[in-house]
């Protein structure tokens, strides 16, 4: 199984933050990643995405907790032209949605994965596009 992960649960493994939804199933997908049962792929834009949220909630902490998240040496996807013009395809087709949360979704949809998000507003406007799934209702591998 193939997850691409948004910056909302990446997020989750750094943040510890018990009682906010969808961290048991954060928790989850770190540990079947951990034990190989998952693959994970990301955009290159997750960098950015962690990085200001990191830099700006935890800046005492943000070198540090980036750094064990580049540890998991993600294999990560360049936005290279067809790629970015199949992420503003999306945005036409799925209205209201922001051209970061479409590139985890297009990735997604390229590779025949799970596009993973705790942005429940998404998941209802973009569903039917398949290959995406809201965290807290993510049962693993």
């Amino acid at each position: 199984m193939i997850v691409v992960p948004d910056a909302s649960v990446i997020l989750k493994w750094v943040l510890e933050k018990e009682d906010e939804p969808g961290h048991l199933q954060a928790m989850k997908l770190q540990e079947a990643l951990i034990a190989e049962r998952v693959e994970v792929r990301m955009p290159t834009l997750w960098r950015y995405e962690v990085g200001n949220v990191l830099g700006l909630k935890k800046p005492r902490m943000a070198t540090e907790l980036m750094s064990a998240l580049l540890a998991y040496e993600f294999e990560e996807v360049p936005l290279r032209a067809e790629y970015a013009l199949d992420v503003l395809e999306l945005m036409q087709d799925v209205s209201g949605v922001t051209f970061y949360d479409a590139a985890y979704h297009v990735l997604a949809l390229r590779i025949g994965g799970l596009y993973l998000t705790a942005d429940a507003a998404y998941v209802k406007r973009a569903k039917r596009k398949g290959h995406v799934g809201l965290l807290n209702e993510w049962q693993g591998p």
